[in-house]
């Protein structure tokens, strides 16, 4: 299954890339204020087409469907949970941050993941049944797994935050950090690259301290997971999918080694700074 979602992630990513060369996206706002391309909408019926075609009896949650009753979908055990185009406005702005994710979910957690990146030609993906993810650039495949920073002498904490999204909460979280190890170096990046970065041991932590939905998470969250790696609520449970009506993601943390002793530096700003998921 891993090798034919990697097949349908790429196709997607070349229909994307088919009108990023153009000079007209053909940029709508959707009803929650977020942008919508000709890109978005041509990944989606790959996807979905694809997906359908291989795997008739899974059912296909996207981004860009039609929505679909929590009524409906709470009787799903096992399903695909896409975002076609995550990082709309990093597309837009032309800066590569883009992926393509397509997750599938079994009993609320995402067990096998893909996240392609269109304009670096380059693949992750994750299958935590086998604990197993890699990382494909062209026709080159590497084993990656997240970085146990607690087990170097003096490290320095890397942590990566939203190129877009940051709040009060995650600059209260900075500072706790920096007060705690001295040496950390913050880089921003948008779309799920962010979750890559911790399973290829490139980063330790990312905080979301702010809104996003099932879709932005799904697919990174399970090569993270298969990296060796955890994506956990602000109580510091594992995050989990399709539980309720509503397809937003309470805050999350995502972190390569538990052993870093977090728990408290986040705990100390719960109280008024982050919702208890």
């Amino acid at each position: 299954m891993i090798e034919t979602l990697v097949q349908i992630a790429q196709a997607a990513g070349d229909a994307i890339l088919e009108v990023y060369a153009e000079a007209d996206f053909g940029v709508e706002t959707k009803g929650d204020n977020s942008p919508l391309t000709r890109a978005d909408l041509a990944a989606h019926r790959v996807i979905v087409s694809a997906l359908n075609r291989h795997f008739p009896e899974i059912p296909v949650l996207s981004e860009e469907s039609d929505a679909i009753p929590f009524e409906t979908r709470r009787s799903w055990s096992r399903y695909f949970l896409v975002d076609p185009l995550d990082g709309t406005k990093e597309f837009i702005a032309r800066n590569g941050e883009f992926t393509v994710n397509i997750a599938l979910i079994d009993r609320e957690q995402p067990i096998m993941g893909v996240v392609h990146v269109p304009v670096k030609e380059t693949t992750y993906w994750g299958d935590v049944e086998r604990a197993e993810a890699k990382k494909v650039i062209g026709s080159t495949s590497s084993q990656i797994s997240v970085r146990k920073a607690s087990q170097q002498s003096d490290p320095e904490l890397i942590v990566v935050a939203s190129r877009r999204h940051g709040s009060e909460a995650l600059e209260r979280l900075l500072a706790q950090l920096n007060s705690a190890f001295g040496r950390v170096h913050l880089t921003s990046m948008g779309s799920s690259l962010k979750l890559c970065l911790i399973a290829e041991g490139q980063a330790d932590f990312y905080p979301r301290l702010a809104p996003t939905s099932e879709w932005d998470t799904a697919a990174a969250h399970a090569v993270v997971s298969a990296a060796g790696g955890e994506v956990l609520n602000t109580l510091f449970q594992p995050l989990r999918y399709n539980t309720k009506s509503s397809l937003l993601n309470p805050h999350f943390l995502v972190l390569g080694d538990r052993d870093l002793g977090l728990q408290p530096l986040v705990e100390a700003i719960l109280p008024e700074e982050v919702p208890k998921a």
